[in-house]
């Protein structure tokens, strides 16, 4: 494996910045459970269900690897993902007492560019695994596949909502 450690501004720049993954994991995981449990219909939402749950087990991953590394988890980042997901919700997209079709579409293309940037995140952090010996190589692509078919399935389901919300 390799020599465990980086120099301490790398070590630094590295808390900081896997500490930031941590608070997108937090507003993604949180955002797919919102949207798996909206009023859409049952096929998407059992999709997004599946996705949700992923989704919080990559968080999972991302804490424990951070544990292994001696990175402190900074609770006031994931604190203000928490504030801006919650905040989010309150965008009506012209309507204001229901459900919007343009709702739906967007929190896909949100939740895929989530997703797009955790697997940028798990790339990054292979380099970090090439030269630690704390850290498996083979999770972390095992994590970066598990990113791509992610991005992979929301974009199915984005096409299908864009597809069903323009028709209408």
């Amino acid at each position: 494996m390799g020599v465990p450690r980086t120099s301490p501004r790398g070590d630094r720049l590295l808390a900081i910045y896997l500490n930031d993954h941590l608070a997108g994991a937090t507003l993604g995981a949180r955002r797919a459970r919102y949207l798996a449990e909206a009023d859409i219909d049952a096929s998407l939402g059992s999709s997004v269900s599946g996705l949700a749950a992923d989704i919080a087990d990559d968080r999972a991953e991302l804490m424990s690897i951070m544990r292994t590394l001696g990175i402190p988890l900074r609770r006031y980042k994931t604190g203000v993902a928490v504030a801006a997901e919650l905040a989010g919700r309150l965008k009506p997209n012209g309507r204001v007492l229901q459900r919007s079709p343009l709702s739906t579409l967007e929190e896909l293309e949100l939740l895929k560019l989530g997703i797009e940037g955790k697997a940028s995140g798990w790339r990054s952090l292979r380099s970090v695994a090439e030269r630690d010996g704390r850290l498996s190589v083979e999770q972390i692509d095992h994590l970066t596949q598990r990113a791509e078919d992610q991005a992979r399935r929301v974009e199915e389901l984005r096409r299908r909502v864009a597809a069903e919300t323009f028709a209408a």
